[in-house]
């Protein structure tokens, strides 16, 4: 990530999330070139990211947003104000209702859903789609792969049977997760294997997200090719996909401190005042490993640091790393590339701090735009 180091940083709050207005700005120059060369819109995918006060910078750029439930379609009409793409596993009945005015478009997940709510549907201006499981995933964690064996999530082709039910108009196929320009084009391979019998009977179809367009190793030239061939054979349809992590990678950070240094015979934990578990469950679910800034993988003779998370949780930890200089207690620590994800998932287990969330203006200027507090952490709870 290339932030320019900032005297300001020493003096910002922490825990605190930070997005550099900058990055994000290079990210979105990205689908501004793939939706000029290519026909396809680009959707703000909610449960990817979420920070509304930035949405007056993503709104120019994109096509409006995609909502997973009720208070994401909320979010997505009050804040963005375009486009309202929904889909949700499954739809309470007392949700269907507030959701519709919400919507331009609502996705059902399975047969037996769209035939118990799709009347709802009728004589409304929303458009009614399937969400369809292509049968293939390039993602190797299963707790992120849409596509297992025994997937809930999508309706397979021979659940069809050769009939499109009446009232659909297009197709959501959600399969990747943080992949390249080839998983894109066997993606599209394979919708047209599996389901090319129901492209002409549909208006758009929407490729989901996963699709890491921002990241060093993405071809975004040879998405673009593919976009376009697909399009020549179905000149019909209209494109849209919904990136999550892409519009955000690398555009920010989680400041920490050091608050206690626990020695030990084989490494040193480093106490911090940020939770990995409440603050960055991805760190412990997908598993990954951040890059922490100043830090590097750990070789014969160095120091090693295990980060120690501020919740009692005994696997709140992330190790291991070394440094050029050893620790104090109260230096800084900044967590890479911690936009996308993270901070919608964030919790107030164990009623640790929650991070404040501001941003970096291009400026140089810091800009707080969030502080949390006891009253947040006890209102959620009664």
């Amino acid at each position: 990530m290339s932030i320019p180091e900032n005297p300001l940083l020493s003096n910002l709050p922490s825990p605190c999330f930070v997005l550099a207005e900058e990055l994000l700005q290079q990210n979105l120059a990205i689908f501004e070139r793939l939706q000029q060369s290519a026909p396809i819109e680009v959707m703000l995918a909610l449960k990817g990211f979420a920070l509304f006060p930035c949405f007056p910078w993503l709104r120019s750029g994109l096509g409006g947003a995609s909502a997973s439930s009720l208070w994401e379609a909320r979010l997505a009409a009050e804040e963005f104000g375009k486009e309202v793409h929904v889909y949700a596993p499954t739809y309470r009945p007392d949700d269907l209702p507030a959701i519709i005015p919400l919507a331009s478009h609502i996705t059902f997940n399975s047969l037996g859903q769209w035939h118990r709510y799709g009347e709802l549907l009728r004589n409304t201006t929303v458009k009614a789609g399937l969400r369809i499981n292509p049968e293939y995933s390039p993602v190797q964690t299963d707790l992120y792969n849409p596509c297992v064996p025994g997937s809930r999530l999508g309706v397979q082709a021979a659940m069809l049977e050769g009939n499109l039910p009446l009232g659909i108009t297009g197709f959501l196929s959600h399969n990747l997760c943080e992949s390249d320009h080839l998983a894109l084009a066997k993606t599209l391979g394979q919708i047209e294997k599996l389901f090319g019998q129901y492209l002409p009977q549909i208006e758009w179809l929407n490729l989901g997200g996963g699709h890491l367009l921002t990241s060093q190793g993405y071809d975004v030239d040879y998405a673009i090719a593919v976009i376009r061939e697909f399009h020549q054979r179905h000149p019909h349809l209209r494109l849209l996909m919904e990136p999550g992590s892409a519009i955000a990678w690398r555009t920010g950070f989680l400041i920490s401190t050091v608050e206690d240094l626990i020695e030990t015979p084989e490494f040193t934990h480093a106490m911090l005042d940020v939770s990995f578990t409440a603050h960055m469950p991805d760190c412990l679910e997908m598993p990954y490993r951040p890059e922490v800034r100043g830090a590097r993988v750990p070789t014969t003779g160095d120091r090693v640091y295990r980060l120690g998370g501020s919740s009692c949780l005994a696997g709140d930890f992330l190790g291991d790393y070394a440094f050029d200089q050893p620790l104090q207690v109260g230096d800084r620590l900044i967590f890479e590339d911690m936009m996308h994800y993270t901070m919608v998932k964030t919790t107030t287990f164990n009623g640790v701090h929650h991070p404040a969330i501001g941003c970096l203006r291009r400026s140089g200027e810091f800009e707080l735009w969030r502080t949390f507090g006891y009253e947040d952490y006890r209102n959620r709870l009664g």
